[in-house]
């Protein structure tokens, strides 16, 4: 049986799990900025620090799937998006207008990587 690690536990959820030399991100937002850009910054950089956490980067990403709360930000979250993916490593990737759990919030991401080595 293969075991099942969970990182950063809450009562509601596991921020990281890894099972089968597979990473599991829950879905990350940004800091409360005003723009899809700045949302998308900050979140981008928190996606960072838990792949670093779990043993993975950006570039060993399989599968993203972002959220927006409006597809009018479409071109400017992937403006971002875009300089964050490292070439030649863009994951498979989805993208939704979604009604978010707060209406300040304007992007998230749900990311799906594999373990470094």
């Amino acid at each position: 049986m293969s075991s099942i690690t969970r990182m950063q536990v809450t009562d509601r959820m596991s921020r990281i799990v890894v099972h089968n030399n597979t990473v599991y991100l829950c879905g990350q937002v940004g800091l409360d900025e005003p723009t899809a850009a700045g949302q998308a910054e900050s979140m981008l950089g928190k996606v960072d620090a838990l792949l670093e956490e779990a043993g993975s980067d950006r570039e060993h990403m399989l599968s993203a799937t972002v959220y927006l709360r409006d597809m009018k930000d479409f071109a400017e979250f992937n403006k971002v998006w875009d300089a964050w993916v490292v070439p030649g490593t863009q994951p498979a990737r989805a993208c939704v207008e979604a009604r978010m759990a707060r209406p300040e919030l304007l992007c998230e991401v749900s990311v799906v990587a594999a373990l470094k080595g």
